[in-house]
């Protein structure tokens, strides 16, 4: 199953654009395969997002976007600080519910440049888009959730079951890695369902799209084996032509 990313972008061009201005952090871009983006809105405070997305990204021969610096409050012992959401115009903090996230001027600015970043690795309308998430929420800590859109009931059990057998698959390779469990709206029922991007974010352009949330254990301890896992899922998900 590993194959299939390997082929994937081994034959697809890879540029870095250019550094927006304007906004207090940085949104890195690299240009891939035309319509098809793999993000980390929070790079650095999702811990190692920036870095799956990025493995992803030359796995896949998806273009990739990894936004980092949106902090505006620093973390503390006690609590998470304050931040950007950036891809959603609006500010909050890790781990608190949406209703106390709040609409800024400075978010919006964020949220635009963010937009426009994704706009521009797509090159033009954006087909399928996956974004990458962690959590540290004790609830979660033993799954991935995966929030979709463009995707009904029985595609989500699809999904699922081939995200499982591709995981399976790799931890018959990995036995000391964790069996993670794998849940995909709308199928099942999860805890980060991502209706604020999805409302009057960046989820409401593509297509089709995934938000993957991944607990600590997938990002951080077993990284590899996951990210390995995710790239193979996402390649046969949604398999895509060749390119020129």
């Amino acid at each position: 199953m590993a194959i299939a990313s390997a082929l994937l972008s081994g034959c697809v061009p890879k540029a870095t654009v250019s550094e927006l201005e304007g906004v207090p952090g940085r949104l890195s871009g690299t240009i891939g395969r035309p319509g098809v983006v793999v993000a980390a809105p929070h790079g650095i405070s999702d811990a190692r997002t920036a870095d799956i997305a990025a493995e992803l990204g030359r796995r896949t021969g998806f273009g990739v976007v990894i936004a980092t610096g949106f902090n505006i409050e620093p973390d503390t012992r006690e609590r998470a600080g304050r931040r950007y959401e950036v891809n959603r115009p609006l500010e909050g903090m890790p781990g608190r519910p949406p209703s106390e996230e709040v609409a800024t001027e400075g978010a919006r600015r964020v949220y635009e440049a963010y937009e426009r970043r994704v706009r521009e690795v797509a090159q033009g309308p954006i087909v399928f888009y996956a974004e990458i998430h962690g959590n540290s929420h004790p609830d979660a800590a033993n799954r991935i959730e995966i929030a979709t859109v463009g995707v009904d009931r029985a595609e989500a059990e699809r999904l699922r079951t081939l995200c499982e057998l591709i995981r399976d698959a790799h931890l018959r390779a990995d036995r000391e890695a964790p069996r993670l469990q794998i849940l995909v709206e709308p199928a099942d029922t999860i805890r980060y369902a991502a209706t604020g991007a999805k409302r009057a974010g960046i989820l409401r352009l593509p297509r089709q799209a995934l938000h993957i949330e991944l607990p600590r254990a997938a990002r951080v301890e077993w990284r590899e084996t996951y990210t390995a896992i995710l790239a193979d899922f996402l390649v046969q998900a949604f398999p895509l032509p060749p390119g020129p």
